[in-house]
């Protein structure tokens, strides 16, 4: 069986327009700061969304996979009195930036990058350890949730753990994450990290829609 096509758009980069290969598409945003893009399982569909609005897309959530009724009512509904972080990278490596929202409301808490030489697991990790700061500086006791396993044991460990080298072009990024580090090991706190359901409640809230 053929594989299936993806067209992605690029509302904001080099080039914008629609592109039917992730490769044509990274290589309209790579080094644009900002960029916006998303990927669309239809021509007809990219076609809309790039004539409309990057803002009415990015968050729109993947269908959810079937799960049994007895699954979904063992898993219930996300505690919405939480944030949710999420990271993007255009490659891996390659530039990344992450983020963290109310996952109510999905308006956003804050927001790092674009970096232009990362992975997403070390955005994953990031965005724990800024929303952790986050939360305890406002003494609250919502809840984090992340999609990533990998960074939440990055995060117990208090130990960013890439296998990425560091060099003169992510400086910057290696001097966030050992102010990461720093800060996990010199601070105490409450708040769970939840992994979000992704299979019962469909995308993260914080995600960046570049799927």
């Amino acid at each position: 069986m053929a594989k299936k096509t993806k067209f992605y758009v690029v509302w904001k980069g080099k080039r914008p327009g629609i592109y039917d290969s992730w490769k044509d598409c990274k290589a309209a945003i790579t080094g644009y700061g900002g960029a916006e893009y998303k990927s669309f399982e239809s021509f007809e569909i990219a076609k809309k969304a790039y004539n409309g609005n990057y803002s009415d897309y990015k968050g729109q959530k993947k269908e959810k996979s079937s799960l049994s009724k007895e699954e979904l009512l063992k898993i219930g509904q996300p505690n919405y009195h939480s944030i949710s972080v999420d990271a993007a990278s255009s490659g891996n490596p390659g530039i990344m930036e992450y983020q963290g929202v109310d996952t109510k409301t999905g308006k956003k808490l804050f927001r790092q990058g674009p970096f232009p030489q990362g992975t997403n697991n070390i955005g994953e990790f990031l965005a724990i350890v800024h929303g952790l700061a986050y939360l305890k500086e406002r003494n609250s006791d919502r809840i984090i949730y992340t999609d990533s396993r990998t960074a939440i044991s990055w995060v117990r460990k208090r130990n960013c753990n890439t296998k990425l080298a560091e060099s003169a072009q992510n400086k910057n990024l290696f001097n966030l994450i050992n102010r990461a580090v720093e800060w996990l090991k010199k601070n105490q706190y409450n708040t769970p990290i939840v992994k979000w359901e992704t299979k019962a409640w469909g995308e993260i809230p914080a995600d960046f829609g570049r799927k």
